[in-house]
């Protein structure tokens, strides 16, 4: 049986923005330190106006936990999700 996918998933960022943050009780800048990035690099992904790289995935499994893939499954699926809002707009390009 497949599972469903979420209509709209929460752009990783977000959840480094909600959860792991305050969980490590970090500002922006102490994060992006640590993760090795300029604060405008953590601020553009947190803020869901960059997605996460590979390598930023490999960054924020150090950091932050969870795997590596499950920040690129994350991404995914919110990258995804945004496509199937546009769906109709996308399938009309192709029609001609």
């Amino acid at each position: 049986m497949r599972s469903l996918p979420m209509k709209n998933p929460p752009h990783p960022g977000r959840i480094v923005k909600e959860d792991c943050l305050p969980e490590l009780d970090w500002t922006v800048g102490e994060a992006a330190t640590a993760l090795g990035v300029s604060r405008q690099t953590l601020d553009k992904i947190i803020n869901g106006r960059s997605s996460i790289t590979p390598e930023m995935a490999i960054r924020f499994e150090k950091i932050f936990g969870s795997s590596a893939e499950t920040w690129l499954r994350m991404q995914l699926a919110y990258d995804l999700a945004q496509a199937r809002a546009r769906e109709p707009e996308i399938l009309a390009s192709i029609r001609g």
